[in-house]
């Protein structure tokens, strides 16, 4: 087997992963085109922004309706995560990165086109690089947000001034741009200068810096701005809430300094944006796994599920005309970028070349009593053999990221990929995850990591007791924070586990603190209750490289050269360690990106690599059974 530089064995790739039609099919899922849901020009809706995979990478694209032109704009070997047009519409708006690590600035060329040999132009001279903390380009106005090691800067400037952009607020703490009044006077923004960065407090400055209002619900409790009214002169913003402990929405009028809470009856949780005349709520309402689209009318309260197409949704946005253009999928079918029109009409919106990506299998709802309280977790059923007709299966735990995230009933080629390879999958919204209530979101703060493997524990008893999974045959998956929760589970679990698979994880919590970007760090110190020098203990509790020792399972990493959120020392040290106790097998696959790969060959190679470790960690038990 070859070795990586740092010595350690290289996880090899495999040619084909099946004999038969499964190869073409898992393949098929990730090369198919896929494209985001396109963004317009305010004023010019004509033009659109939109990512796809359509060249092998994610790279953003442009969409004139008026001609049917479709223009690619970035080709970049790392691929572009962010792109935006202004209410013009006469540039393309890009965040220009290095290899995928997040720390850069934005870059702006005409829509219709660079002349050959230009170079995309600085539209915000006199803005620092840095991770971003938010964009709102006004009409004369742009008001962005950049993080550093230093904290977060906010920078107002005026359009096509040539002067350089204004400093109008910073500080050590993490923050970001919440958006820009319709009449452009006032500045929205978060902030959690009171140490507390996932409960943020809210602020309202003019452009100038000077302090229009702020509001904060105290310990615990988070306020977001979401949007200002798009009516100028109308200076009501909406804003995400927690006071009866879910996010829910209130409009806060800036004028008159008066809110109004929206108790919308629904359960789950809420978040919207307004309709263009300001009249109604697009409100998106997630709930045990599911997300659907009403319209809310401010003047009456009266509230209306649309009748969209089904499955989960999951962007959409209002057009001028009032035609909602949305994304949805299910588990069992692919996204597909669909537009309602006022009259009930709904169309699929575009349809990308080629052959469109095969279906899969719908997930089931699992609910299992865990220490904390119900969990919920979504199951995906292999198709049975005659060996096991019914179960029980080898079955892959894959834990999502975030941790405020969830896993929902939603198109994944990687799950469908492991259904097609025999496994059952296992997703669990663990406690730290998003759409159960504030009380579960929260309630990892001061013991993360442990705190999600006791849920993920109960819900491995619950499948094998229910006879879906083989209990000797089972594997933990995850990327980012999930990847984490996979090597925390391998020291800490290490009876429960036939294979570790951990994609850009957290490894060695201590070092990871030291190197990562400072958003992460305020986090970390909001989710620990300090940082490594104030509360070492819980950092030491919630570090994998704690448990090395007792890993039992083989373990595969995959590790990004220029992941800013989990960075390759931490990992190299973690790996250090495992290597050094000379008695386990274990893999590295490093990859030239940063947190994760955009790169359509490059995520066939991950996820041939994880089926292909755990089928050799399965038969390695086979073979010691017989």
């Amino acid at each position: 087997m070859s070795t990586a530089p740092s010595g350690h064995p290289v996880a090899p790739i495999p040619e084909r992963l099946f004999t038969d039609e499964r190869e073409q099919r898992w393949r098929a899922r990730f090369t198919a085109v896929r494209m985001s849901r396109p963004a317009w020009a305010l004023d010019a809706p004509d033009r659109s922004v939109y990512s796809s995979n359509s060249s092998g990478t994610t790279q953003v694209h442009t969409w004139d309706r008026s001609t049917g032109l479709h223009r690619q704009v970035t080709d970049r070997p790392a691929g572009t995560h962010f792109a935006t047009l202004p209410p013009d519409g006469e540039n393309v708006w890009w965040f220009a990165d290095t290899d995928g690590d997040e720390f850069g600035h934005w870059v702006a060329e005409p829509f219709a086109g660079l002349p050959a040999g230009d170079e995309p132009a600085n539209p915000l001279p006199g803005v620092e690089d840095g991770y971003p903390a938010g964009l709102d380009i006004g009409r004369d106005l742009v008001a962005v947000g950049t993080s550093t090691d230093d904290g977060t800067t906010i920078w107002l400037h005026r359009r096509g001034s040539g002067e350089p952009a204004t400093r109008i607020y910073h500080h050590a703490e993490d923050a970001g741009v919440g958006g820009l009044s319709e009449d452009e006077t006032l500045v929205a923004i978060s902030h959690s200068e009171h140490g507390d960065s996932r409960h943020p407090a809210l602020r309202v400055m003019t452009v100038d810096g000077e302090l229009v209002a702020e509001r904060s619900d105290g310990p615990g409790k988070g306020l977001s701005p979401i949007a200002f009214a798009p009516v100028r002169g109308d200076q009501r913003l909406l804003v995400g809430h927690e006071r009866r402990g879910r996010e829910e929405l209130l409009i806060w009028d800036i004028t008159t300094d008066t809110e109004t809470e929206l108790d919308l009856g629904l359960p789950g949780e809420v978040d919207a944006d307004f309709y263009p005349d300001a009249s109604a709520l697009l409100v998106w309402h997630t709930h045990a796994a599911r997300t659907r689209l009403h319209r809310y009318e401010l003047a009456t309260g009266e509230l209306v599920e649309l009748a969209v197409a089904p499955g989960c949704i999951g962007s959409a946005d209002v057009r001028p005309d009032g035609t909602v253009e949305y994304s949805s999928s299910s588990a069992a079918t692919p996204s597909a970028v669909r537009a309602l029109h006022p009259d009930g009409t709904d169309r699929r919106l575009l349809t990308p070349s080629g052959e469109p990506a095969p279906e899969s299998v719908p997930v089931e709802d699992l609910w299992a009593e865990g220490p904390g309280g119900t969990v919920h977790a979504l199951v995906a059923r292999p198709a049975p053999s005659p060996a096991r007709p019914d179960g029980p299966f080898p079955a892959v735990f894959a834990l999502h990221g975030g941790p405020h995230a969830a896993d929902e009933d939603r198109f994944s080629a990687a799950r469908a990929a492991w259904v097609d390879a025999g496994f059952a999958v296992v997703e669990v919204n663990y406690r730290g995850s998003t759409g159960y209530g504030s009380a579960w979101r929260d309630a990892i703060e001061g013991r993360p990591g442990l705190t999600e493997l006791e849920d993920v524990a109960a819900v491995h008893d619950a499948v094998v007791a229910a006879g879906l999974a083989d209990p000797a045959r089972t594997v933990v998956e995850g990327w980012s924070w999930g990847g984490y929760l996979a090597l925390l589970a391998a020291g800490t679990q290490p009876g429960r586990w036939a294979a570790v698979l951990a994609g850009v994880p957290v490894a060695d919590y201590l070092a990871a603190y030291a190197d990562e970007m400072e958003q992460l760090r305020a986090f970390d110190r909001a989710l620990f209750g300090g940082s490594p020098e104030e509360v070492p203990e819980r950092y030491r509790l919630a570090s994998p490289l704690t448990y090395v020792d007792e890993v039992r399972a083989p373990v595969l990493v995959l590790a990004g050269e220029n992941d800013p959120r989990c960075p390759i020392r931490q990992i190299d040290n973690y790996l250090d360690a495992l290597g050094g106790r000379g008695d386990l097998p274990y893999e590295v696959a490093r990859f030239d990106a940063g947190h994760g790969s955009l790169v359509v060959a490059e995520t066939l190679r991950h996820v041939a690599t994880e089926i292909d470790f755990a089928r050799r960690a399965l038969e390695r038990i086979t073979v010691a059974r017989t």
